[in-house]
C-alpha cells in the first residue's frame, strides 16, 4: 500500500508581497519558499503510518506542479522521510490544471491513498483535493482532522457541528485534511537531509490541459487605519464614532 502526498509550494507566510507587470504577476524575487502548512502535516501523519509496523504501508511519496526552482522544496520534503518524489515540469495553473496534472500522474501509479491540504496558503481555494476525486472517479473525505488504519482498514475522524463523526473509507480515496491531523509538522534532521540528496526525484512533462480560469489582476488588501486612542473619559466619543463611523452598534 502506498500514500501519495502532494504539495504546494508557497510563500514563507512572513513573504512581504509584492506585485509586478501592473499588478497581473506576483513578485517571486526575494521569497523564501516553503511546504504548504497543511500539507506538511498531511505528509507528517502519513511517515506516522508507515512507521507503524501494524500498518500495511510500503511508501510515501510527494509530488508537486511546478518549475526547477519548487525541487529545494521537495527535497524538504525526502528529508521529512518521504521515500520519493515527483516533480510534474510545468508552472502551476488554475486548480482545475493542478488537479488534472495530478491525476494524470496517479492513474499511471499504484497510490492507495491520496492526502491533499485543505487548503494552500497562498490561494486558499480549496478546490484542488475535491477536482482530484472527480477526475479519478474516487471517494474522498474532507476535513480530515484523523486518520488511522485498523487492520488495514483506513478509519476517519472529521469535526462536525457538536461533535465529531467516525467513518471508515474504502481504497483507493482522496483525503483532503486539516489540522489536527498531525500535531507538529515532523522537522528534517540532519541525517534526513544527507539522505535526501540520492533519494529519487522523478520529472515528468505536464498532459496537454487548458486552465479553466485567468488572473486578471492582483490588488493588495485595503491597509488598516492607524489606531485611535481616547481618553478614558471621554466615552460619549467614543460610542458616538462606533455607532455613526464604524457603524458596529
Amino acid at each position: 500500500m502506498n500514500i501519495l502526498v502532494c504539495i504546494s509550494n508557497v510563500p514563507d507566510t512572513t513573504t512581504k508581497i509584492r506585485f509586478v507587470n501592473e499588478d497581473t504577476a506576483f513578485d517571486a524575487n526575494g521569497v523564501q519558499w516553503i511546504i504548504n502548512p497543511w500539507d506538511e502535516l498531511a505528509l507528517t501523519r502519513a511517515m506516522e503510518l508507515k512507521e507503524d509496523p501494524s500498518n500495511p504501508i510500503e511508501k510515501v511519496s510527494v509530488l508537486t506542479v511546478g518549475p526547477a526552482a519548487c525541487e529545494p522544496t521537495l527535497r524538504k520534503a525526502l528529508a521529512i522521510g518521504a521515500d520519493d518524489a515527483i516533480r510534474i515540469d510545468a508552472e502551476a495553473g488554475d486548480a482545475y490544471f493542478v488537479a488534472s496534472q495530478i491525476a494524470e500522474v496517479v492513474r499511471k501509479g499504484d497510490f492507495s491513498i491520496i492526502l491533499n491540504g485543505i487548503e494552500s496558503s497562498d490561494y486558499n481555494g480549496s478546490a484542488v483535493g475535491g477536482m482530484l476525486s472527480e477526475l479519478l472517479d474516487m471517494p474522498s473525505v474532507s476535513a480530515i482532522s484523523s486518520l488511522r488504519m485498523e487492520n488495514a482498514v483506513v478509519m476517519i475522524s472529521r469535526d462536525i457541528d457538536g461533535g465529531r463523526e467516525e467513518l471508515s473509507v474504502p481504497l483507493p480515496f482522496v483525503g483532503i485534511v486539516q489540522k489536527g491531523i498531525a500535531q507538529e509538522p515532523r522537522i528534517a534532521a540532519m541525517r534526513g537531509i544527507m539522505m535526501a540528496r540520492k533519494k529519487p526525484l522523478q520529472v515528468v512533462p505536464a498532459t496537454d490541459v487548458a486552465p479553466l480560469t485567468e488572473t486578471a489582476e492582483f490588488s493588495l488588501p485595503t491597509p488598516r487605519e492607524p489606531c485611535r486612542i481616547f481618553d478614558a473619559e471621554n466615552i460619549k466619543e467614543l460610542v458616538n464614532l462606533l455607532q455613526n463611523e464604524a457603524k458596529v452598534i
